[in-house]
């Protein structure tokens, strides 16, 4: 069993590895990574994995983000000190979710869960039930007036909130209110097409008009239509947004 460690902090990392080479002394840990970037650049370049074990909050940004820039196929058990993160990681090829601290006997039954779905689903039909195409949401009903209508996902140029609402807003500047959270939004839409820019806006990538250096490795977006605020990427997550932004 080939597996893979995604976690910043190196006493973490140690003992996770530690842990799982008691649960199955026949994993070979081939990597063990400290950021979204280390992560993303090592699996474009080195074989398939059959497990991955992900922290979600990186130095350089979310987790996530390598599972959307890389495409990876693989099941993954993520390890982490939050339990905000629990619908995203089932939604992202995840099999289970072990807070912090971890205790051995978790990190047994994941690889164990891992083993038995993989002999249940035989082999390679286990990566194939978690990662068929997904479809991405095309459309949003909107209330306009009395009427609802349909606004379709292209149309979007990017979701924000606003004093804990959520708003849609076109390429034609129209703003509807949305009875649902961006994390929830995130998940459902293309992630070639939308970015989550930072805890208030989620962008379409033709929505960004310009992109300039904002100090301390931050990056200021000019959105078209224009925001009634500024949008900033954080320095931890300037560098996927780059990579976004770029292919």
């Amino acid at each position: 069993m080939r597996v893979a460690i995604v976690e910043d902090e190196a006493p973490a990392r140690e003992r996770l590895a530690a842990a799982i080479r008691k649960a199955a002394p026949d994993a070979c840990i081939a990597s063990a990574l400290a950021s979204v970037g280390e992560a993303v650049e090592w699996l474009q370049r080195n074989p398939a994995l059959d497990l991955l074990f992900l922290d979600i909050q990186l130095g350089d940004g979310l987790s996530f983000e390598i599972l959307r820039l890389t495409r990876l196929r693989c099941p993954v058990v993520f390890a982490t000190a939050f339990d905000e993160y629990l619908i995203d990681a089932f939604e992202s090829n995840g099999i289970d979710y072990l807070l912090k601290p971890i205790r051995d006997e978790r990190v047994a039954a994941a690889i164990a869960k891992y083993r038995g779905l993989k002999e249940h689903f035989h082999g390679d039909a286990l990566l194939q039930a978690l990662t068929k195409p997904r479809a991405w949401r095309e459309r949003f009903l909107v209330r306009k007036g009395e009427d609802l209508t349909a606004v379709r996902a292209a149309e979007v140029a990017y979701f924000h909130t606003s004093d804990k609402l959520v708003f849609l807003t076109t390429r034609t500047a129209a703003r509807f209110h949305l009875d649902r959270p961006l994390a929830e939004l995130e998940a459902e839409l293309d992630p070639q097409r939308f970015f989550r820019a930072n805890r208030a806006f989620l962008v379409n990538i033709d929505a960004v008009a310009r992109c300039r250096c904002y100090g301390k490795g931050k990056l200021l977006l000019e959105l078209k239509p224009a925001a009634a605020e500024e949008v900033v990427v954080s320095q931890e997550r300037a560098a996927a947004f780059r990579k976004w932004f770029g292919e």
